[in-house]
């Protein structure tokens, strides 16, 4: 495998698993002003205090992000004390699904833990770039020494559930759609745009200016216990178009998540070396 191919791909690793994680963002306009009522703004704050409260949830979703990647993640999250859970990437199109299948991966397992993230990348590649090795090790701390996602431990942090949920608060036009049956519970419906120049979490604030988001649209639905149901945000990155849906249930799941063996394992920044140094933000 020549090296940039290799370096390349190692940083692919890092969107998708970010991706497949994350409650991405994006960009969005209303159609027409509107003005959150006091009642709306309540129920949110509930159902983001539930939400966050809850600790872990089974979660289903499924990713655009212009040209660049499509994908669905399923599998099981906790984030009571960072993030922690397993999830199964499937690459579905896009130019990074393209560069994955040269490697021989069109799905990763990918395995949260609070100090670092681990990509199963199959045999092919361990054959190739892996050293024999088919997992991969990705520590937050190397990340951001290099250059490379320095905000992604922050930016997996916030990935809860209850982010949709606190982005929401941060508009100024919500409105409550009104009630809706989803995955089988009653739910209620709120919609609103998010500028990113109002959004209160500033470590989000500047990921969002990095990607060249300018605001966002985002839609919940919310069960009778306060518990986001499903959530959909759409709009246009610098990556081109980008949508995201995800669905939540099992609130309060357990999630047993363990480093793989470590004789299976390969650090990437010592990859990283190997093949001539990092790659580009």
């Amino acid at each position: 495998m020549k090296s940039t191919t290799g370096r390349a791909a190692l940083a692919l690793v890092v969107t998708a698993a970010l991706t497949g994680a994350a409650a991405c963002t994006s960009d969005g306009r209303p159609e027409q002003d509107r003005t959150a009522a006091p009642a709306s703004l309540a129920a949110l704050r509930t159902a983001e205090r539930s939400t966050g409260r809850a600790d872990s949830a089974r979660v289903r979703s499924t990713t655009v992000l212009g040209d660049q990647l499509s994908l669905t993640a399923v599998g099981a999250l906790r984030w009571g004390h960072g993030l922690t859970g397993t999830l199964t990437i499937t690459y579905t199109g896009g130019t990074t699904a393209e560069t994955m299948r040269e490697l021989g991966v069109t799905s990763m397992e990918a395995r949260y833990l609070p100090d670092a993230f681990y990509a199963h990348m199959g045999q092919a590649f361990a054959g190739q770039a892996g050293g024999g090795k088919r997992w991969l090790k990705y520590a937050y701390d190397d990340l951001a020494a290099m250059g490379t996602g320095a905000d992604f431990a922050a930016q997996l942090r916030s990935t809860t559930p209850n982010q949709s949920v606190r982005l929401l608060l941060d508009s100024d036009d919500v409105q409550e759609v009104g009630e809706e049956i989803v995955e089988g519970r009653r739910t209620t419906h709120y919609s609103g745009t998010v500028e990113v120049a109002d959004v209160a979490d500033a470590g989000l604030r500047a990921h969002l200016e990095q990607a060249g988001v300018t605001a966002e649209t985002v839609d919940i639905w919310v069960d009778a216990k306060d518990l986001l149901v499903k959530k959909v945000e759409k709009g246009e990155t610098a990556h081109g178009g980008y949508s995201q849906t995800a669905y939540y249930s099992d609130y309060g799941t357990e999630v047993t998540t363990q480093a793989p063996p470590a004789g299976d394992t390969a650090d990437f920044s010592e990859l990283l070396r190997q093949q001539g140094g990092a790659p580009t933000p």
